[in-house]
């Protein structure tokens, strides 16, 4: 039971630790640029995270963030893509009823455990168009860990060397450690911790881009303003505010000021809620768990809007 207390708190720091890393890449930690990004590197580096990859991709996401094509984050499936992967008719999956708890369970324990690394090393939940360059290179990865992924320009090439030193250099030093202390502590000294690291940031990644009322554009009604106020803000009590720095509960103002400092997103988001109306969107009235379930269970796919061109919601808001 301690072991397993250790891990989730560990974990939670853990977490912290990765949300500054995340500060750093948006230059938001110090005034300086070459410390935001030695801190960021080696922070990242230190949770396995390819930081300049992670950096260049996530940048992205904000300046495309609810953009259908760009976005590389969480971009949902279409009504036909979801068809396609259920192998059922579209008429079929119009009328699907929501899984059973259990498999939703199921699925939602798959989605938190190999989320992030599927997103580092195949880009799995992006866009079809975050690929930069694609004409003739369409046979390119989309790994995070590839210098010559279609994720990065030729420029950024160097930076994905660099982000892969940290990585290694961190995975040798854990290699280093357990030969030392035995490969069965450093399991429960860093990898449950890494696990539960990887959880939250799937987990509150996604909880800001997905919930029923949020839609997605395609590029024709696609603007930033109308990406950016696609994110909800949450609220994870003690823990988010105290280990997560606050990132759960202000993270529409985040993503429309991406250089505003953690520790100063409350007083903004105060500022600017009563300007966006009913534009800003937050649900706290659920624990944060249980928003993940419901909103796991509910938001499988997107269809065209009817009454507006170029605008995706989730179908279960027309149901």
């Amino acid at each position: 039971m301690a072991w397993v207390l250790y891990g989730f708190f560990q974990g939670c720091v853990g977490t912290g630790l990765w949300i500054i890393a995340h500060e750093c890449g948006h230059g938001s930690f110090s005034l300086f640029p070459w410390l935001n990004d030695l801190v960021g590197w080696t922070t990242h580096s230190i949770l396995l995270v390819p930081y300049f990859s992670w950096k260049i991709t996530h940048a992205r996401h904000h300046r495309y963030a609810g953009h259908m094509g760009r976005d590389t984050a969480f971009v949902p499936f279409t009504e036909n893509e979801y068809a396609k992967k259920r192998g059922m008719s579209i008429q079929d999956v119009r009328n699907i009823a929501e899984d059973t708890p259990l498999v939703t369970l199921v699925n939602l324990a798959l989605h938190q455990m190999l989320g992030w690394p599927m997103y580092l090393l195949a880009a799995v939940s992006a866009g079809n168009d975050s690929i930069r360059h694609d004409g003739e290179h369409r046979h390119r990865t989309k790994s995070h860990f590839d210098p010559m992924s279609g994720l990065f320009s030729m420029k950024e090439r160097v930076y994905v060397l660099l982000s892969d030193l940290g990585v290694l250099a961190a995975g040798w030093a854990l290699f280093h450690i357990s030969s030392t202390i035995g490969r069965g502590d450093i399991l429960l000294l860093y990898f449950m911790p890494y696990l539960w690291v990887n959880h939250w940031i799937v987990a509150i990644t996604y909880l800001h881009h997905t919930h029923p009322s949020v839609p997605h554009y395609a590029d024709q009604s696609w603007t930033f303003s109308k990406g950016a106020l696609c994110t909800v803000d949450r609220s994870y009590g003690f823990i988010g505010r105290h280990f997560f720095h606050d990132i759960i509960d202000y993270h529409v103002v985040h993503h429309l000021f991406p250089r505003i400092p953690f520790y100063k997103a409350e007083e903004a988001t105060m500022a600017i809620r009563p300007l966006l109306g009913h534009r800003y969107r937050e649900e706290k009235r659920e624990s944060f768990l249980l928003s993940l379930f419901k909103t796991f269970q509910k938001c499988t796919f997107v269809a065209f809007s009817p009454e507006s061109s170029g605008v995706f919601h989730w179908h279960k808001d027309k149901m």
